[in-house]
Formats: C-alpha cells, sequence, structure tokens
C-alpha cells in the first residue's frame, strides 16, 4: 500500500459513517474514467501498450490501495490454473476440469471470507468471483475452438476461441481494471476484438453514413456522453445509499423496538431495507459499466433504423427492470444480469448432451452452481429455494388466473386488467421484500428472527398457494371456467389447443435462447433457480424411472441360460450327458446312439 494513501479515505469515513475500504473502492471507480480516458487514447496500431496500461492501473489497485499482496497470488492461481487445463487438457471433460478447479479455489475464499466476517473490507473474493466467470467462459471458449464448425451454434461460433492467447493480452483480460473489483465480466473474444478494434467495424451492407463518430482517426467511437449519463446515475444511486442506510439497516431490523411496530410498518421496513441494499449496486454497476463505455468495450453496434449507437453490451442490471417488476421473472433477469448469462450459456446449455431436452439435472447443475458462486451463508439459501417456490406461485396465477382478465383471445386487456397488474406488482414488491432479506441478513439466526417477526407471511402465502392450485377439483374448475371464457368446446379439440395456446398459456413460456437456436430451452434458470420446482421434480422422477429401466435392459442382456444352452454349459462342466429340456421346462430322456 502507499504511504499516507488511507490518510483521506479515513478522514472521510468519520464524516459519512462508512469504512475507508468502501471509499477506497468508489475512489477506484471514479479514477477508473480518467483512465479509461487516456486508454483509448493510447495507439490502436500498438495493443502491447493497452495491455501494460490495464495491467499497471489494476496492480495499483490491488497494492497501491489495498495491499492485496495475496489477492495477487489467489488471482494468479486461479488464471495460472485455467490457461493450463485450456490449454494442454484433451478431450470433453477438459472444460469440467477447469469449472471444479475454479469453483474450488473460489470456495476456499468464500470460507475464509466467512470465517473472517469483515463485510465492511474489501478483499480479493468479489474479484475472484467475477474471473471465476471469466476463466470457465473461457475454458468453453478454447473447446468450442478444437471442435468441427458445423457442430456448433451461433453463440459458440462467435465466441470461441482457435488458438491460445498471448500471456500479456491473457494478463490484461483478467485484470481489466475498470470492471476488476465488481464486475461486469465478459468473454476473451470481447477483450480481443476491442483490442484489435475489429469491434467497432461495420457489419457488411450497412451505410458508411451510420458510422459512429470519432476522434483524430481512431476506431474506438466517442462514448464521453454515454459514459458520463451512467456515471451521473451511479453516483446518485450511491448518494441515495448513504443517505437511506442510516434509516434502513440490518440493526433496525434485528433491534427490539422493531417488534413494537405495526405488522404493515414492519413489511414496509422490509421493503425499504431490500431497496436500499439494491442501491448499493445500482450505483456499483453503473459506475463499472460507465467506464467500460468510455473505454469502448461497452459498444455493441450501431441501430440500423435509428443510426443509434448501443452501449449496453455490459448491462448488468436494470433498475426500473426491478422496482417495477410485475411478475418474478421479470423481477430476476433484470439483476445481475451477465451472471443470468454466464449461467445459461456455461452451466445449463453444456450440462445438456447435445440434441437432448434440458430437463432436471440441467436445473439441478446450474442452481448448484449459482448457490456456490455466491458463498455459504445459510442466507443465500433460503433466498434461492424459497424464490424457485414463487416462481411457480407466479406461473399457476398467469396460467389460471390472468386470462381472465384477458378478451377472449387472449389479445387485449379488459377495462379490469389494470387492477390484475397492480396487484401482482403489489404482492410482487412485498413477497421478494421477504425473500430477499435473508442475502442482506445473511446468518441464519437473523434471518429466522426477522422473517419471524413479520410472521412468515410470504411462506404461507406461497404454500396456501401451491396448496390450491394443487387441490384437483379446484384446478379443475378454474380450467372448466377458463375454457367457458374463452368459448372452447371440450369436443372441439383443435379449437381447445389453439385457443389455449394463445390466450392460456403462460407468457414466461415466450421467452426463449435466441442465441442458442434450441428450440426447447423456452424456461432457462434464472440466477440459477428452476423455473417451476415442481416440473423439475417430475423431470427428476422420469428421469429415474428411465433410467432404472434403461439398467434393466441392459441387465436382462445377461440373464441366466435357458434351455439347449443351460444344458450344454452343464454337461460341458460335468463332462456327462443329461436328459433333454423340451418346451416350458419339462424333460424326457435321450438314448444314446
Amino acid at each position: 500500500m502507499l504511504p499516507y494513501i488511507n490518510v483521506p479515505f479515513e478522514g472521510l469515513a468519520d464524516l459519512t459513517g462508512t469504512s475507508a475500504d468502501e471509499l477506497k473502492l468508489i475512489f477506484s471507480f471514479l479514477l477508473s474514467y480518467p483512465l479509461a480516458g487516456l486508454l483509448k487514447r493510447l495507439p490502436d496500431a500498438k495493443p502491447y501498450q493497452k495491455n501494460l496500461f490495464v495491467i499497471g492501473v489494476s496492480l495499483f489497485y490491488l497494492i497501491g490501495l489495498f495491499d492485496l499482496w495475496g489477492g495477487i497470488q489467489t488471482l494468479a492461481i486461479s488464471s495460472i490454473g485455467a490457461y493450463v487445463i485450456a490449454a494442454y487438457v484433451q478431450g470433453p471433460l477438459m472444460p469440467w476440469y477447469g469449472f471444479i478447479f475454479l469453483m474450488g479455489h473460489m470456495s476456499v475464499s468464500h470460507i475464509y471470507r466467512q470465517i473472517a466476517n469483515t463485510p465492511s473490507t474489501v478483499d480479493i473474493t468479489g474479484a475472484q468471483m467475477v474471473l471465476v466467470m471469466k476463466l470457465t467462459a473461457f475454458c468453453w471458449n478454447v473447446f468450442d475452438g478444437r471442435l468441427p464448425e458445423q457442430d456448433l451454434v451461433d453463440f459458440q461460433k462467435n465466441h470461441l476461441v482457435k488458438e491460445m492467447p498471448d500471456l500479456l493480452s491473457y494478463t490484461a483480460w483478467i485484470l481489466w481494471f475498470p470492471s476488476l473489483f465488481a464486475g461486469p465480466a465478459f468473454d476473451y473474444v470481447d477483450y480481443e476484438r476491442w483490442l484489435e478494434t475489429s469491434m467497432f467495424e461495420l457489419p457488411a451492407g450497412t451505410d458508411p453514413a451510420q458510422a459512429p463518430k470519432v476522434r483524430k482517426n481512431r476506431k474506438i467511437p466517442r462514448s464521453g456522453t454515454p459514459a458520463a449519463w451512467k456515471a451521473l446515475q451511479g453516483l446518485g444511486w450511491i448518494f441515495l445509499f448513504l443517505k437511506m442506510s442510516a434509516w434502513y439497516n440490518n440493526d433496525v431490523v434485528l433491534g427490539q423496538e422493531f417488534t413494537t411496530y405495526s405488522f404493515w410498518r414492519r413489511v414496509w421496513h422490509l421493503q425499504m431495507l431490500g431497496f436500499t441494499t439494491r442501491l448499493k449496486y445500482y450505483g456499483v454497476w453503473f459506475l463499472t459499466e460507465g467506464a467500460c463505455i468510455l473505454s469502448g468495450l461497452g459498444y455493441k453496434g450501431v441501430d440500423p433504423k435509428t443510426g443509434k449507437i448501443n452501449w449496453d453490451r455490459l448491462q448488468n442490471v436494470n433498475p426500473l427492470g426491478i422496482e417495477l417488476a410485475q411478475n418474478s421473472r421479470a423481477y430476476l433477469e433484470n439483476w445481475n444480469m451477465n451472471t443470468n448469462k454466464w449461467l445459461r450459456n456455461y452451466v445449463y446449455l453444456r450440462v445438456t448432451p447435445k440434441g437432448k431436452k434440458p430437463g432436471f439435472r440441467a436445473s439441478l447443475a446450474t442452481f448448484a452452481t449459482s448457490a456456490f458462486w455466491h458463498g455459504f451463508y445459510p442466507g443465500y439459501y433460503l433466498s434461492f429455494i424459497l424464490a424457485a417456490f414463487i416462481q411457480t406461485t407466479a406461473k399457476n396465477f398467469r396460467r389460471h388466473i390472468r386470462p381472465f382478465f384477458l378478451t377472449p383471445d387472449g389479445q387485449r386487456p379488459t377495462a379490469y386488467k389494470p387492477l390484475y397488474d397492480i396487484a401482482t406488482y403489489f404482492f410482487t414488491q412485498i413477497i421478494f421484500s421477504f425473500t430477499t432479506a435473508p442475502f442482506v441478513l445473511l446468518n441464519l439466526p437473523d434471518c429466522i428472527l426477522v422473517w419471524s417477526r413479520v410472521y412468515f407471511y410470504v411462506i404461507f402465502l406461497v404454500g396456501g398457494s401451491l396448496a390450491l392450485f394443487a387441490t384437483p377439483p379446484i384446478k379443475s374448475m378454474l380450467k372448466n371456467q377458463l375454457r367457458t371464457y374463452q368459448g372452447v368446446q371440450t369436443t372441439t379439440t383443435a379449437r381447445t389447443s389453439k385457443s389455449t395456446t394463445t390466450a392460456g398459456k403462460d407468457e414466461d413460456e415466450d421467452i426463449g435462447s435466441d442465441l442458442t437456436r434450441i428450440p426447447s430451452l423456452q424456461q432457462t434458470p434464472i440466477l440459477g433457480m428452476p423455473d417451476d420446482p415442481q416440473r423439475a421434480f417430475e423431470e427428476a422422477a422420469a428421469e429415474i424411472r428411465a433410467e432404472v429401466e434403461n439398467r434393466r435392459r441392459r441387465g436382462s442382456l445377461a440373464r441366466m441360460p435357458q434351455g439347449e444352452d443351460l444344458k450344454r454349459m452343464v454337461e460341458d462342466r460335468l463332462g456327462v450327458r443329461l436328459p433333454g429340456f423340451v418346451g416350458g421346462g419339462k424333460m424326457k430322456m435321450k438314448k444314446d446312439a
């Protein structure tokens, strides 16, 4: 650590009530803006200068600001290990060896951090979590580069690595300073294309007049305005967090005074505790994304219709999508978006054998990966498990209740649809304020205590809803009423199928994996949580039955010999001739010739 560098941050910490490490972290995010501006101005023809600049800045952050000598060692072990595995291990298990090594190494860091229990101190765990996403993806990208092109889908073709990168570029990609501590993560090919400036080339057939504006013949477009806008928003979120965290924090919900509040005031406080916690992440992710935009890495092409540049390549969060969410899927998929992409593209799809539909095993592997990636605090698992069942509850309401608020053809909302939207918004928000509280509190006793102080209301709501929709008479009644409302006759099978597909289907089923073009992937897990636990259990039972049946069939090939085969084997063993077996196990004596 540089001498006296802590002095100004310790002084500010006393004024703001935050830790010196947290202030240094924000300082590093802000410092990344002018440094990203300098990085963009280095000669495009000399990529090694850009690599050295990136590495130098990150080393200043790690050592000069935070004195993380051990952290550098941790990042080096993961990075060197992944590079060696990708370069020298052949065969289809190579990415899984890399995955196990990286997740195992990160788990050790999680355990050390949990034992230390110093949440306000910056350590290497956050940077390692970002690095694990990068390096596990890297192993798969190298593996894809060894496969025939006809065996790959579009996403794999766009992200494969044909040749191992040189160590300088690889190290700079690992230590990309704008997103070193908090993300967003991105694949190596994105860095390579940024470094070579091929990222900024216009697609064939594009009107040259739509080319983005640049300065002094640089290929990286002008990005000061969108980067500044992201920075201002990020600072706004952090300012709100600093103000509101004094009112809504863990100490309040764990304190005795909280029990004197009315029930609805406690629920409101949980809602605001979750919102205040999210503000910190909004601010951090907006600041890091803005620095990436300023460097040019956030570039995602030009809209051919409007001619405007899209800068959201590395977008990690959509605050309005979360705060205005009317269902669980919208709430979750707008949070930590790059982690969602990583889990989908490098776990969920990779567990599934080629040509087969993802099932329970893929969902379970994705859930386990997401849980282990976050760490081992019990609060994470309470939130994950409860959120999975909330997904099922929301799906039941959308399948069986929502169609009544649409016209019978399912194409337009009725006059009562706003009431449904208000109700779903209200319940989505208060349910997730309860569900995400353990993610803030972390420790099991604290989580159970706070849940008990609001009478476990979400558990009762979700459990009651699941029981209600699982009751055959009620489920049949809702289906019959829906058929009647939609004008569907049970005898007209074709029209029933068409109407149900149009008006009664869950809108979530429209969400597919367009990157992979695999039609069966209509329900990819969000943050690793199964979209429908009931369906997951049914798929698990079906897979187990199929496995048992498959084993039984394979075992039948080694059945006990019968008939003449059995007789011949016994004769050979005893050295004598035996009576012959004649149909159905009956015997008759055979005369010697």
